[in-house]
């Protein structure tokens, strides 16, 4: 099989040294009739075939590289505990498996997750033994019920349009942890960037004594502690050295957790985001978010990067072409790529993968927030993530409108568990109850986009395409969330690629036209950042600015120039 595939720890926010990861090979076999529970698959000693995890069967890098609907599919290896690791807690962590997975070890149930993008974690102690165990998966997937979230994965045969190859099963990585009986289950941080502290929130399996220790490039910065006594402890640690997190500057402190015979390697960041009228502050100061679509799509691993440094290059690909963050689009992406945002100082907006679900059903909130509660807690201590957008586009479905008090009770929930960032409630459209407002525009022509807000820019009227369904107040902060989608796509297969509007006839006409869209929203003083479509091409959708492969379609010296022009909700300029 060769090396271990993605080998590194997968939540280097909560990093313990006891642990192994268990990527590579598994047994595998399809239950296209979703009877493998009924025939006991999890007591079978073996599977038809074999695969690789963390990669979906319909990817290249899974040894499968299945692209039909998969109903559902089992999954099985064994694995080995010494009596030393059985003496405390052993715990198995999965990163994501698409939908519903039920774990099983040696042959008896140990849980059920309902989800397809977030992680979840099961003690597995009492269901093991010194020696070999067995491990069994089993994972169900329906993309076309309307009943579960799957982002841009598609609902017809080929991919099509602006949606793309399906994920099932498990898409990250595997692990076993092994803790004492007294253990930290989770951490949230909260920064004061003006008084210097940093409050640590902990959730604590058993009593004593939680203490943190802070330090900065190797130096020593603070240390609280405080007493548990029932499974939660809050402790402010000073700060000796105040360093902000920013754009471009992850200024990141190192953290030590540790609770009884418990030790956590983990990182904070010290940031602000704030709103002030129509500006997003961060740090107090107008930052104009110049965002770029990213999809977290890989040609050879779908939702998977194939290695780390895939992850790091998106991000330094981004900052090549002269943006600073990112819209993290239809997809919860894995905390690999949040930590390397939120070292690199690259600006993150947290997404759910609504597309899939019918909005005009009560049940989609059963459906869609357990998930996204998810999201929240386990992403919460990221710095790099400025703003959460749960919903993105909530179209009707079969004529169907959205409910109203659904998006706005998604809306609340977010801002009762994380108080401190902006939340838009479901981008472009339809809004109900937003902290932002923000539009889609793929208008292509520079003039007629820029016309669409030039009233605007001097205090006028606001330009919207959706103003039948939605109104803009004129007092929130405001930005297009989307633009551009230029195709370019002169080498490959005219007829299959798929863009907004028509494609430039040369690169020339490329650049003018990009050069136009986005100095449009640049020089408007009462917008707050833009967000291209998109980073790459993704198979069939050829408006990215670079190719799937991410090779650069275009000397991104260039666009890098346009990008970083002074932004006037910067610069204070007036129209």
């Amino acid at each position: 099989m060769g090396s271990l595939p993605r080998p590194e720890h997968p939540q280097p926010q909560m990093e313990r040294s006891a642990w192994r990861s268990l990527n590579g090979a598994w047994q595998f076999a399809f239950d296209f009739g979703r009877s493998g529970l009924d025939r006991h698959f999890e007591r079978r000693d073996a599977l038809d075939t074999t695969i690789t995890v963390p990669f979906c069967p319909e990817s290249v890098l899974s040894g499968v590289h299945y692209t039909d609907f998969i109903p559902a599919v089992w999954y099985a290896r064994a694995f080995t505990l010494t009596p030393e690791e059985l003496s405390g807690r052993v715990l198995l962590h999965f990163g994501a498996v698409d939908y519903e997975a039920h774990v099983f070890v040696n042959g008896e149930p140990a849980g059920t997750h309902r989800g397809g993008y977030t992680s979840f974690c099961f003690d597995i102690t009492d269901l093991c033994r010194a020696g070999e165990n067995r491990l069994s998966v089993y994972a169900e997937d329906d993309n076309r019920s309307g009943k579960q979230p799957h982002g841009k994965q598609c609902e017809s045969f080929d991919s099509q349009g602006c949606d793309y190859t399906r994920t099932t099963g498990i898409w990250q990585t595997v692990w076993l942890e092994f803790v004492p009986e007294t253990y930290i289950q989770s951490v949230q941080y909260y920064s004061n960037i003006t008084e210097g502290t940093l409050l640590v929130q902990a959730k604590l399996c058993g009593a004593g004594t939680f203490t943190v220790q802070a330090s900065f490039e190797g130096r020593p910065c603070g240390e609280a502690s405080a007493r548990a006594e029932n499974g939660f402890a809050a402790v402010t640690l000073p700060l000796s050295e105040l360093h902000l997190w920013d754009v471009g500057r992850g200024n990141l402190y190192d953290l030590t957790l540790t609770f009884g015979g418990d030790s956590v390697k983990s990182y904070a960041g010290m940031r602000e985001v704030r709103i002030e009228g129509r500006s997003v502050l961060l740090n107090g100061r107008p930052v104009f978010q110049r965002l770029v679509l990213d999809q977290g799509f890989y040609p050879d691993g779908i939702y998977t990067a194939p290695d780390d440094s895939a992850l790091v290059r998106d991000i330094e690909l981004s900052l090549a072409a002269g943006f600073n963050g990112a819209r993290l689009h239809q997809k919860v992406f894995e905390p690999r790529f949040l930590y390397h945002c939120d070292r690199l100082g690259y600006l993150a907006w947290g997404e759910m993968a609504n597309w899939g679900l019918d909005y005009s059903d009560p049940a989609a909130l059963e459906a869609f927030l357990g998930e996204w509660l998810d999201a929240l807690g386990r992403d919460f201590n990221h710095p790099s993530i400025v703003g959460w957008c749960p919903f993105n586009e909530t179209w009707d479905r079969e004529g169907r409108r959205q409910l109203d008090s659904l998006l706005a009770m998604v809306y609340r929930v977010t801002k009762q568990l994380d108080p401190t960032r902006p939340c838009i409630d479901t981008s472009g459209n339809f809004h109900v109850v937003t902290d932002i407002y923000d539009v889609h525009d793929y208008e292509q022509d520079p003039a007629s986009f820029a016309a669409h807000y030039e009233a605007f820019r001097t205090g006028g009227a606001f330009y919207d395409a959706q103003a039948a369904r939605q109104q803009y107040d004129g007092k929130k902060p405001m930005f297009v969330s989307e633009y551009g989608g230029i195709k370019w796509n002169p080498q490959g297969d005219v007829e299959k690629a798929w863009g907004y509007g028509d494609g430039p006839a040369t690169e020339e006409a490329f650049i003018e036209r990009y050069r136009g869209l986005t100095e449009a929203l640049l020089s408007n003083p009462n917008m707050f950042g833009f967000c291209y479509t998109q980073l790459y091409d993704v198979e069939q959708e050829t408006n990215g600015l670079y190719t799937y492969s991410r090779e650069p379609k275009f000397d991104m010296a260039v666009f890098h120039a346009i990008n970083t022009q002074p932004a006037a909700c910067e610069t204070g300029a007036q129209p």
